[in-house]
């Protein structure tokens, strides 16, 4: 843990940690206790926050800001099915990007005070660890998510993860799901979490089939060889292309209708550029 500590540190880090300071709030800004102010509506923001008046006069919408409770409750929701073994565009294992990702904000949430819970697990089985304060306890959280990467088996299942983590997270919350790119599939689950929650999504990203320079490729879910002729073959390298593109513009919108802020990265030193990012915008 020395070594997550010391990069922890890192200059970057602590400008990020500067976006969440000020007024307490949490990574994205939601209904609270106490007004805080206006700001002009961004793609993604909660519609229901326009302030219907403001916007009239000033011409383009205006979404009202409310100051967070002090105790904020954040759960960190850990994909840890077999396909984060796969590998990330930079050749890193995504699991080793997505526990980077977890390390910075556990981080973040721990500087602010927050309280921090855990919910991870695939299609076998989840596990829940209740929120609570202090490094101690983050870094028991981040020692329990690494050893449940390094044992990881069955397939993913993003959407018993979510509702594992509604029925333990009962007052509003931040809830930040860390998991594989080719989530999330459908809409249902993600709108009950926004019903009752903030959520703010962050995508480990897919080494695509036909990437050139790898000696060997094996596909992660049925452990067979993807032969080299079929990787090299330029018609399926456009056609890959052209759907990872399109699944890529779905989800976008998808999530922006939901309301979910979200980063697709994929590599480890993608992490804090991109949530520093992502703080940078939501503190407007």
């Amino acid at each position: 843990m020395a070594l997550v500590r010391a990069r922890l540190e890192l200059p970057t880090v602590r400008r990020a940690v500067g976006h969440t300071d000020g007024h307490h709030s949490s990574i994205l800004t939601g209904h609270g206790i106490d007004f805080d102010d206006q700001v002009d509506y961004r793609p993604g923001d909660d519609v229901s926050s326009i302030d219907w008046k403001s916007s009239a006069r000033a011409g383009h919408p205006i979404i009202r800001r409310f100051e967070r409770e002090s105790d904020v409750f954040t759960q960190l929701v850990l994909d840890t099915g077999r396909d984060m073994l796969a590998a990330a565009p930079s050749r890193e294992r995504k699991s080793d990007i997505a526990l980077w990702a977890s390390d910075v904000l556990a981080y973040l949430g721990s500087h602010r005070g927050d309280r921090l819970g855990l919910v991870w697990g695939d299609a076998g089985a989840n596990h829940a660890l209740p929120a609570r304060h202090g490094r101690d306890h983050v870094e028991f959280l981040l020692a329990s998510a690494e050893r449940a990467y390094e044992n990881a088996s069955a397939p993913s299942d993003v959407a018993g993860l979510l509702a594992r983590a509604l029925t333990v997270t009962r007052q509003r919350s931040l809830i930040i799901l860390v998991t594989d790119e080719a989530w999330p599939k459908d809409s249902d689950m993600i709108r009950r979490v926004r019903s009752r929650h903030e959520l703010f999504a962050v995508r480990i990203g897919d080494m695509p089939m036909t990437e050139g320079g790898v000696d060997q490729m094996v596909d992660i879910g049925t452990g067979e060889i993807v032969p080299a002729y079929v990787r090299g073959d330029r018609v399926l390298a456009r056609h890959v292309q052209h759907q990872r593109e399109g699944a890529a513009e779905t989800t976008r919108r998808l999530l922006q209708d939901c309301g979910v802020h979200h980063a697709t990265i994929s590599s480890s030193d993608e992490v804090v550029p991109l949530l520093v990012d992502v703080l940078r915008r939501r503190r407007g």
